[in-house]
């Protein structure tokens, strides 16, 4: 069903944020969901719900290639999007700027009205949709809000409550936010010569254009910040759960440096190998391997080809969990297992634990590693080897 056909419709999707606050490694906006990606959830409702004119998607610096690989990963936006000109914006170090960069991309489009919504945000429905362009087209500016469930206070310099404020006087704003294109162009230009940081784009309007309209909004229509967040709404999908099992062994020799889960060991015997011989971090990287069914650490990077000697192995670590994440794959968690007879590990083990969350771009909580010596037995045992054992566990919708 369409709406405002007279209308040219330029719908902004701002995706060119880092994802940090979600710790898990990718984008959150193209983590998969349904049948494609949170991106392409987003924007499908749009298509369906009005005629969209134009999409443009803000994306990181060189990530235009990661946001049109999540847009289409849903088969049915193909047919959806084929009529569509649709543009990959670079965006800005804030999200006002980054919408500006879309809203001047747009300058030559003809668009009569635009639409800016939250990447993150795939559970909009086509009735709020429908409602905003409706009271946008009527009055200028619209927004969907909620009534706040809680009640609010505003809070002085000091903690203290210095107002009570009036909840049904209140809204909570979603997104989508619609406008009439022009005005806001010239609302945001205006913003660039007063150097004042403005959250979203309602505000922007309210300084310089004037009145928003808030149409009801959805508690459906959540943004995913967290990771909780995207794992509460996945509850009841069929989650794909895998686990790996990666084990290495390394002779100790000398003239070698000992790095154990990327960090470097002051020792008089280090890992002997055609890489640096990081023994943990390739058992990390063969546990990942064989979880997402993607290979091992051999079939990637093959011991016999010289590029690879002395290799970082914190480096091959990344490039394989990239291709791991660009796969859908999410880290659970991560167990490891140390066997060394010296030197000691456990006064070091936070900072190789926060190495390999690092490398992963993960909360560090993810990933454990414990230490056991040999007992004296064995080529453990005798100084004269180092082992490793990780399990790991992915899930993936």
């Amino acid at each position: 069903m369409t709406t405002n056909s007279n209308l040219k419709i330029a719908l902004i999707i701002a995706a060119a944020g880092t994802s940090t606050r979600m710790g898990l490694g990718c984008k959150k906006e193209y983590l998969p969901l349904d049948n494609g990606t949170v991106l392409s959830a987003a924007a499908k409702a749009f298509l369906k719900a009005a005629e969209i004119h134009s999409l443009t998607v803000t994306v990181p610096k060189n990530g235009k290639a990661d946001a049109e690989k999540a847009l289409f990963t849903d088969p049915e936006i193909h047919s959806l999007l084929k009529d569509i000109h649709i543009n990959y914006v670079q965006g800005g170090d804030t999200r006002q700027k980054s919408v500006y960069n879309a809203l001047k991309s747009l300058s030559n489009s003809g668009a009569d009205l635009v639409l800016i919504h939250d990447g993150a945000r795939p559970f909009v429905t086509e009735q709020i949709i429908r409602d905003t362009i409706e009271a946008a087209a009527k009055y200028g500016a619209a927004v969907p809000g909620l009534t706040p469930v809680d009640t609010q206070k505003q809070i002085d310099s000091e903690g203290f409550i210095s107002q009570h404020l009036l909840r049904s006087s209140l809204s909570a704003v979603q997104t989508p936010q619609g406008f009439r294109y022009a005005e806001l162009l010239q609302a945001h230009e205006k913003c660039l010569q007063d150097g004042h940081e403005y959250t979203d784009d309602t505000e922007i309007w309210g300084k310089y254009a004037g009145r928003v309209k808030v149409v009801p909004g959805d508690s459906k229509n959540k943004k995913i910040t967290y990771s909780e967040d995207y794992k509460r709404e996945n509850d009841t999908m069929n989650i794909n759960i895998r686990t790996g099992l990666g084990y290495d062994l390394h002779r100790l020799v000398s003239g070698r440096k000992l790095i154990i889960g990327g960090v470097e060991f002051p020792f008089e015997k280090g890992e002997d190998g055609h890489s640096d011989g990081d023994v943990l971090l390739h058992a990390v990287t063969d546990a990942l391997l064989g979880a997402s069914g993607m290979g091992d650490i051999g079939s990637y990077f093959p011991p016999e080809e010289p590029k690879w000697k002395d290799a970082d192995s914190a480096e091959l670590l990344r490039t394989v969990w990239k291709d791991i994440t660009s796969a859908g794959w999410i880290l659970v968690n991560l167990d490891c297992v140390l066997k060394l007879e010296k030197p000691k590990f456990l006064n070091r083990r936070q900072e190789v634990i926060e190495s390999i969350a690092k490398i992963l771009s993960v909360e560090s909580d993810r990933v454990f590693v414990k230490a056991k010596t040999g007992e004296k037995l064995d080529s453990v045992g005798s100084g004269n080897a180092i082992e490793a054992w990780v399990s790991c566990l992915l899930s993936k919708a």
